[in-house]
Formats: structure tokens, C-alpha cells, sequence
């Protein structure tokens, strides 16, 4: 029997994260263990008047392709995710894994040319969602796996997850628009404000937005969410970050991460375990060590680390940065095949100022 709330997931997806329309294309992308949810998806769209296609994710043939694959075959884009990625009006991207850990002994290199090609749809993907052309969301679908990254038991990180998702209430996006409204306060103070400087025993970091936006995360691309962002001018971020939490990328888990950066460059990083995939991931290309994003969790629902990124970085008290990819519908610029978030924790003796006024102390918006 399905879990009730997963159902009310589907609904909040198609309705409030996609609102879909009649006559939307609409492509989910979902791994086997996540089936479950596909099939109420599909459910709600095809309710909503949408035309609901499918891709099936595979921890298995991404190994066999990383493990066998030349590089002419990893650097190959398939002719169904191009059209997908060009023409679908809505993406719905539905996350599973069998064992979080399958690519930990596969090459960094190769792992590099994949992430170059698939660097390829995501510029597409952010280049049409700047323009309005593409709406989409993605979530995950609780498994064992990721129980056990959490250090949880199954019942308790499936409560966890419906938790942060508000789809353990009787009207979860009810929820999400009184999460929109009060970061929307936050976005506003933030309108036409140029410099941000971040003081914490883990960071000393000074970074223009001056020209830049806002976005208000309030369930519509990352479910759950709960954070803001933008991309800082591209060559403005000058500093040091120790990274309070592993961060973890294609089944790596890379710990003890420290940047120095300077003119918006990591000039130096270094990491206690998996350095040499760091580096390689940070020499993707030309764009991959400029920061593309600059955000501050908010989601206070999200206090334990998890291992999955999708929560992890909205944990309320923390802030984080990108490696690559910027967000062209607020003004990034810079262009990458990757877009990497790495996470610190700021509850305790740290400051946020902007333009000189304090807006976050230890953990908390004080504005």
C-alpha cells in the first residue's frame, strides 16, 4: 500500500512546485526504487491535463558506463535527453539510489568527462528556466540508502523527509506559501544591496551582488527547500571557507574541504579524504572554480546533516557556495559544467553584513 503522503508529494509537485497546465509536456526522470511516486505523478498530471513521459535513472548502467565507456561515449549526449531537455515544458526529476557509494572507486577523470557532457543539458536547462520556457523540480524518494547515509531507520527518515516537506500536514502547500512570504521579506531587503562580508571561526569572505537578484527557494525547483540565493559577481569573491560538512558529488564523499580564493577563483583547495577528486572535479573546465552561487539555508525543520544535498544544504543556521554554474535568470554569468554546493555551518560566533548592517547572527535573521 502506498504511503499516503506520497501521494499528497505528487500533488504538491504537479500543482505547486511545476503547476502544470493542460497540454504541457511534462518529462519525469525517475530512478526504479522511486517508481511508487512516478505512478502518482503521472497520476496527478494526467489529472492536471498534462502529457506525462518517462526516463528511467540506474545506479547499475551508470557504473557499467563510467567503468566502460571511452570517452567518446562518455561525452555522448543522447538524442532522447536533448530533445527532452529543449522541448519539455515541465521536468520532474525523481531521485533514488541503491547504495549512495556505487562510483567511489570509478576514475575522477571519467567522472569529469560525464559531468562535461552533462554540463551540456544543464546550460540548456538553466538558459530556458531563465527565460520562463522550462519549469521544473526535484526531489527524492526515501529509500534505504539514504536512511542509512542519515544514520537513520527507514520509519524514522521517511517521518524526516514528509517533515521538511510539509506533506505530513493537511495542507502542505499552504505551508510552503507562508515559507515563500516570509523569505520574500528577506529577498526584498536584499533588492539593490552591493556587499556581503561573512565572519565565523570557519569563514572570512567578502563577495559583491551588486546588480544581482535574489531567489526566493520556496518548493519550486528543490522539494523540500528553504533557502536564498544569488550568484556573485564572478570575480568579486575574495577569502577563505573551511567547510564544516562533507560534500559529496557523484558518489564521492570529499572531507575536511578548505578554499582560499581570490578575483572569484579557488586559487587553493585542498580536502582531508578524496582531495584528488576535488581537483579534478574543480578542473572540469575554465568555469568550474568560480563561484556560481552564494545562499544561506532557512529551512529550520532541517537541523541534522544527511549526506544528501537536497537537505543538507537548506539546513537552517548554515550557509553555502557553488563551484561552476551561475543562475542566469538573477544575472550569473559564469558558465560550467558542474555546479557543486559545499556547506558551513554558522550558528555560533558568526555575522553576516551586508553594505555594513548586520542582516544574520549565529544562526538567525536579525533584520
Amino acid at each position: 500500500m502506498t504511503d499516503p503522503r506520497i501521494k499528497k508529494l505528487a500533488d504538491v509537485l504537479v500543482s505547486y512546485s511545476t503547476k502544470v497546465k493542460p497540454g504541457e509536456w511534462v518529462m519525469v526522470y525517475y530512478h526504479p526504487l522511486a517508481e511508487p511516486l512516478a505512478a502518482e505523478v503521472f497520476r496527478a498530471v494526467l489529472q492536471a491535463g498534462g502529457h506525462p513521459s518517462a526516463m528511467v535513472d540506474s545506479d547499475l548502467l551508470l557504473e557499467v558506463l563510467h567503468r566502460y565507456g571511452s570517452d567518446d561515449q562518455l561525452l555522448w549526449i543522447s538524442p532522447l535527453e536533448d530533445l527532452a531537455y529543449k522541448k519539455a515544458d515541465v521536468g520532474i526529476v525523481l531521485l533514488g539510489s541503491d547504495n549512495t557509494r556505487y562510483m567511489s572507486s570509478l576514475d575522477p577523470q571519467k567522472q569529469g568527462k560525464r559531468a562535461e557532457s552533462q554540463g551540456e543539458l544543464l546550460k540548456i536547462m538553466m538558459e530556458r528556466t531563465g527565460k520562463g520556457d522550462f519549469r521544473w523540480v526535484l526531489t527524492q524518494f526515501p529509500c534505504q540508502a539514504y536512511a542509512q547515509d542519515a544514520d537513520m531507520s527507514m520509519i524514522d527518515f521517511e517521518d524526516f523527509i514528509h517533515q521538511a516537506m510539509f506533506t505530513d500536514q493537511e495542507d502542505p502547500v499552504a505551508a510552503w506559501k507562508k515559507i515563500h512570504d516570509e523569505q520574500q521579506k528577506i529577498v526584498d531587503w536584499l533588492k539593490g544591496k552591493k556587499q556581503v562580508t561573512i565572519k565565523s571561526p570557519h569563514a572570512d569572505l567578502t563577495l559583491s551582488i551588486e546588480g544581482r537578484g535574489f531567489i526566493n527557494a520556496d518548493g519550486t525547483y528543490n522539494m523540500p527547500s528553504g533557502e536564498v540565493y544569488t550568484s556573485p559577481v564572478e570575480d568579486s569573491v575574495e577569502g577563505w571557507i573551511e567547510f564544516t560538512y562533507p560534500a559529496i558529488h557523484l558518489g564521492r564523499e570529499v572531507t575536511g574541504i578548505r578554499f582560499e580564493i581570490e578575483k572569484g577563483r579557488v586559487t587553493k583547495a585542498s580536502a582531508d579524504k578524496n582531495e584528488d577528486f576535488l581537483l579534478a572535479m574543480l578542473d572540469t573546465d575554465e568555469g568550474a572554480r568560480v563561484l556560481g552561487e552564494f545562499a544561506i539555508g532557512t529551512n529550520y525543520g532541517i537541523q541534522q546533516f544527511t549526506g544528501s544535498i537536497l537537505y543538507d544544504e537548506k539546513i537552517g543556521g548554515s550557509f553555502h557556495v557553488a563551484a561552476g554554474l551561475g543562475f542566469p535568470e538573477i544575472g550569473g554569468k559564469n558558465i560550467s559544467a558542474i555546479h557543486w554546493d559545499f556547506i558551513c555551518d554558522i550558528k555560533k560566533g558568526s555575522e553576516i553584513k551586508v553594505d555594513g548592517e548586520l542582516l544574520y547572527k549565529d544562526g538567525q535573521f536579525v533584520i
